[in-house]
């Protein structure tokens, strides 16, 4: 899947994570000006193009190659859509969110393997969950991403949906069994 412009597929495969730490990164405020998908893209792109400097070595230093390169691609939107100055200790704060993030979603998993094949494991559940929550319906991903990996409360996540705490229950309720489902086929 190549969203309609060619990418690695060797990096494609990290689209849905990399949509998840930018939509979490983003937050409401920021949603409304700058679209995940087309971060996501731009550094998809931006990685390809320096594939040949990338240094690491296994799974998890590709993940975190990835993450400064999200993390610069947002911080450089930011300022280009009229944020200010650049902000050296925003630029941190972006990259820290996003390493918060990314910790949470391997949280998630309980990630706490050690050897080689269990760390391989734990990063092809990581990409699974990542394309999992992006074929999630709207509602239910925003659910699960604001109560599970932002860790809202139920009550905190009613009133940011605009909706009940049963409503959202409901969500939260539906979407994790979708994911189950979908994690389970895979």
């Amino acid at each position: 899947m190549t969203h309609g412009r060619e990418t690695d597929p060797a990096l494609e495969r990290y689209r849905g994570y990399l949509h998840v730490l930018a939509r979490l990164r983003l937050g409401r405020r920021l949603r409304g000006r700058l679209d995940p998908s087309d971060l996501v893209q731009q550094t998809l792109l931006k990685a390809h193009q320096a594939s040949g400097r990338c240094k690491a070595e296994d799974e998890a230093g590709r993940e975190a190659w990835l993450r400064r390169i999200l993390n610069n691609t947002i911080a450089d939107e930011l300022r280009r859509h009229g944020r200010g100055r650049r902000d050296v200790a925003r630029d941190r704060s972006l990259l820290a969110s996003l390493e918060e993030s990314s910790i949470r979603l391997e949280a998630w998993l309980q990630a706490d393997q050690s050897s080689p094949s269990q760390q391989a494991i734990r990063h092809e559940q990581l990409l699974a969950l990542g394309e999992a929550l992006e074929s999630l319906p709207e509602d239910q991903r925003r659910a699960i991403d604001l109560h599970h990996l932002q860790g809202d409360s139920l009550a905190e996540v009613a009133a940011r949906m605009g909706r009940s705490e049963p409503s959202v229950a409901g969500l939260l309720r539906r979407g994790l069994r979708n994911l189950h489902q979908r994690l389970n086929r895979e």
